[in-house]
Formats: C-alpha cells, structure tokens, sequence
C-alpha cells in the first residue's frame, strides 16, 4: 500500500470524527445544558446545534414538559394530637434548565421532603375534622409556599393534590358510627316529616269533605225550604182564587186530624178544642138543622149534662147517631173525617140540584 494513502485515511477518520461530533440534535420540549471545559456555556434549543468537539459537552439534558410527581404517605400529627397518614400528588413544570442543573442537586428529592414539612406545618394547625373538609385550602397554601420556593430552582408549581388522608383505624370507626347516626337522624326526621305532612293532608281533606257536606245539607234545606214555601203559596194563591168557603177549610182541618194519630212516635196527641166547632160547623152546613144556633136537646137531662161539662171547661166533639163515648181519640178523628166526606158529597148533590129546576130537591136525610 502506498505509504500516503494511510495517513489521508486517517486524517479523513478524524475529521468525519469532529464533524460529527459538533452536530447536536436537541428533540422537541428537550433542553440540553452545554459545557465547555467544565463551565456551563449554553442551553441547547430543539433542533440542529453546532459544539466545539472535544471543548463542549452535553452535562444535563432535561424535559421541559409538565411533570408529575408522587410522593409516599407520610405520617402528620394534627392539632388534636391525631396522626393521619397524607399523601399527595404535585404537578411542576421546568422553566429554567441552567437553575434546575446548576441551583439544586436533585429537585426531586428536594420538592418533595419541602412538600412534607410544609404539610406538616399546615395539618399541624388543624383539627381532623378541619384537615378533612379543608383540603382547597391545604392545597393553596402547599402550592404557595412550594411555588415560592422552587422558582429560584427553575421549577414552576403549578398544581399541589392532596391524594388521600387516611386517619387510623379506631379513628375510621367513630367517624362511620357517627355517619351512621347522623343518617339515622336524617332518615327519622324524613320519616316524621313525611307522617306530618301526611296528617296535614288528611285533616285538610276531612275539613274540606265536612265543609261540602255541610254546603250541600244546607243547600238542600234551602231549596227543601223554598220549594215548600213555593208550594204553600200556590196553594194560598189556589184558594184564594177559587174563593173556597168555610166547609171546604172545616173538611181539610177535620182530614188532617187522623194523620196525627198515625205517627209511631207520638205516645199521646191531644184533639183541639176547636175540633167541635169545626164538626157542628160541618153538621150545620150540610144537615136538616137550622144554622141560626146549636143543637137543642130533647130531653133536659141531656142539657144539664152539656151545661155541666162545659161549666167545667171541657167542649165534647157531637158525631152522628152511631158513634159511641167509648170511641178513642184516632176513632174519634177518624169519624169527623168520615162525617166530613158525606157532608161535602152530600153539598155537592144539592148544588147539583139546585142548578137543574127540573130535578126536585133532595135534603139530607135525618139518619144520615
């Protein structure tokens, strides 16, 4: 081989060496921290970058993009001398890759032990129930004081989780205990209200079915009543207009007496003392005797007895010839109204024969 070539081969080898050595491709969201002889030079940015080859080296390379970091649980006493075990979950993000390389030996590690003294600091000035129920605002001041600490590092906060809180064990059994009774508590008053509401709706309903009954009974008795006055009025306005006389008024008063005696709940009823007027009144106008006075009797025995007993104020009903003292009250009544009837028909038969000449007069017969 000739004794030139090898040399050119080898200075060829070398500078393939350099060239490629002074290429750097950074990839996206990457920053790459450059040093020259052992001081940082520059930050390499996404895409082709040139170095010295040999001079400069890549010493850190560092993602940029938002990360996500995890933290173990940790023990934390609270203000009521509890230990809760805390873990949490913190978002970051890198700004500045010369400060996260050069300002803080590994940021993890010191993100994550400022995390737990500063939850420390917080919890410990809280009660259980406090730390349980104020997690937005352990989390505010976990991401103030870790944000203000970490932005000379080149790191940004930008989200500080509270994953879990786990009390102990007796801990966990009061708290289910008084979760239990409070939705025993919640259940009972739902039940009680339910019952109330219950009662209210049923008494208004009975108020309201008892006010339409009562409407509707009082209307009933209205329209009873006026129908009843109406009737009374036709019949007022029927005898007037027909200008009924005395004997057709004695017959209804004389009709009316035997429905009294009917009724199943009267014990005793008691006879009018116009009830003789009425019957001679009859007897009078339909019989063969005069209608200038009473009755005279044939025989003065039968005049004392009649003068006798009205001295005693008690007027005795005359009936016809058949009709006996022992007769009860309704027989009594019953009688006069029999004795009504004939009357009238017999009153008929005259008009009827006083407005035909032809026909001769019949009278009423002595033994009627």
């Amino acid at each position: 081989m000739d004794p030139v070539v090898i040399p050119l081969l080898v200075v060829a080898l070398v500078v393939v060496f350099l060239v490629a050595s002074s290429v750097r491709i950074v990839p996206q969201a990457r920053r790459y921290n450059v040093e020259r002889f052992g001081r940082y030079r520059r930050t390499l940015q996404p895409g082709l970058n040139l170095v010295l080859p040999v001079a400069d080296r890549i010493n850190t390379k560092l993602d940029v993009r938002e990360q996500v970091y995890s933290s173990d649980p940790r023990p934390v006493i609270t203000e009521d001398n509890l230990v809760v075990n805390i873990d949490t979950v913190l978002y970051y993000q890198i700004t500045d890759p010369r400060a996260a390389a050069y300002e803080v030996a590994d940021y993890l590690q010191a993100i994550d032990q400022l995390t737990v003294t500063t939850l420390r600091n917080v919890i410990g000035s809280m009660d259980l129930e406090e730390t349980l129920t104020s997690r937005e605002e352990i989390n505010s001041r976990l991401r103030a004081v870790l944000d203000d600490a970490t932005g000379k590092w080149g790191i940004r906060v930008n989200r500080v989780e509270i994953k879990a809180i786990d009390p102990p064990h007796t801990i966990k059994e009061a708290m289910e205990k008084q979760m239990r009774a409070e939705r025993d508590k919640r259940a009972a008053i739902l039940h009680a209200e339910g019952e109330r509401q219950a009662k209210i709706l049923t008494a208004e309903g009975t108020k309201q079915k008892d006010i339409l009954e009562a409407q509707g009974t009082q209307q009933a008795m209205i329209l009873r009543a006026d129908g009843e006055a109406k009737a009374v009025e036709l019949v007022f306005q029927a005898v007037h207009r027909n200008n009924a006389d005395p004997k057709i008024l004695a017959y209804k008063y004389l009709e009316t007496l035997p429905h009294l005696a009917r009724s199943d709940n009267n014990t005793f009823w008691v006879i009018p003392g116009e009830l003789t007027e009425a019957v001679r009144t009859v007897t009078r106008a339909f019989g063969d005797e005069p209608t200038a006075g009473p009755p005279r009797p044939e025989h003065p025995e039968e005049a004392a007895g009649a003068e006798a007993e009205a001295s005693h104020g008690t007027r005795v009903p005359q009936f016809a010839a058949g009709s006996t003292a022992a007769l009860d009250a309704a027989a009594a009544a019953d009688e006069a109204g029999k004795q009504a009837a004939a009357a009238v028909s017999d009153a008929k038969a005259e008009a009827e024969a006083a407005k035909s000449p032809q026909v001769p007069h019949l009278g009423r017969s002595s033994d009627a």
